[in-house]
């Protein structure tokens, strides 16, 4: 895995000190073979011994480690800050709608990478089962995080797992008094800041139900109140194109959890495909 990439990923959950670390290696990773470690902390008016404890919190032995590490990453082409589907942000053909295309993909597709780097296996798999064996799941997005939790309600409907889902956190709180232990509650919040949504996280969990925060990879309330958490990764300076690889990368996600409910129980794909079958039918003319 790329540093910048994983630098990047990580960015949200550093200090401020350790966020202009990351920003200038990030916008001038080209230039940092330059840049002895008292060098880069005199241009940033830090402390040496920050941008060492920088390089060692993200898993190098010291700062010539990272250096040769980001050093290798630019001579692959894999700038953090590349436009491009090669890393240099100009563009690889002449169409602008292809070349449009190919940035969006590029991004999209880094995106997905520093949100699967954040969420460990072993996360992922156990917010898996525990969707799998749940005797119901609870889904409420409010505004446009609804929509993503509706589509992995209708998903999970189709393997035969029985979904709960509202857009509305009055209708949700009265459907919650109904929750067991052996409940699931997922709430989608790309910035977890709800109040509304807090409260039922935290009233669903007074009935021993499990809660799973959909997030940005951010310190948020609705985050500290969950007991898993699904977080996303998506970082762009121009304000139209976050909410897009947001979504992207949340979908890739979701996408990535519902592929091992398929693969993962008794008879799923069986109950996916008889149940996609009667909904064929019903669109036949």
């Amino acid at each position: 895995m790329s540093p910048l990439l994983k630098i990047r990923a990580e960015r949200d959950q550093m200090s401020a000190i350790e966020r202009r670390i990351a920003d200038f290696l990030l916008e001038e990773s080209h230039l940092l073979r330059d840049y002895s470690s008292q060098q880069l902390a005199n241009a940033l008016k830090i402390s040496q011994s920050s941008v060492v404890k920088f390089s060692q919190k993200l898993g190098f032995k010291g700062y010539p480690d990272l250096k040769y590490s980001i050093g290798e990453a630019v001579a692959r082409g894999d700038a953090a800050d590349g436009g491009g589907a090669h890393g240099n942000g100009e563009p690889v053909v002449d169409d602008p709608h292809a070349a449009l295309a190919e940035n969006l993909w590029y991004i999209k597709t880094r995106a997905e990478q520093e949100t699967r780097l954040i969420n460990p296996a072993s996360g992922i798999d156990a917010i898996a089962r525990l969707i799998g064996k749940a005797g119901k799941v609870f889904l409420i997005g409010l505004g446009e995080d609804g929509i993503p939790a509706r589509a992995f309600a209708m998903r999970l409907s189709l393997l035969d797992i029985l979904t709960v889902h509202h857009f509305d956190a009055v209708l949700m709180t009265a459907s919650i008094s109904t929750a067991t232990k052996a409940d699931v509650l997922m709430i989608f919040s790309e910035h977890g800041q709800q109040t509304n949504l807090c409260k039922i996280s935290r009233q669903f969990r007074e009935r021993h139900g499990n809660v799973i925060s959909v997030t940005r990879h951010s310190a948020n309330p609705l985050r500290a109140h969950a007991d898993h958490s699904l977080l996303v990764s998506a970082h762009d300076d121009r304000a139209h194109i976050v909410p897009l690889i947001y979504h992207s990368a949340l979908r890739h996600l979701l996408d990535m959890i519902f592929v091992l409910l398929c693969e993962g129980g008794k008879n799923r794909l069986d109950q996916l495909e008889s149940n996609l079958e009667r909904i064929r039918s019903l669109m036949e003319p």
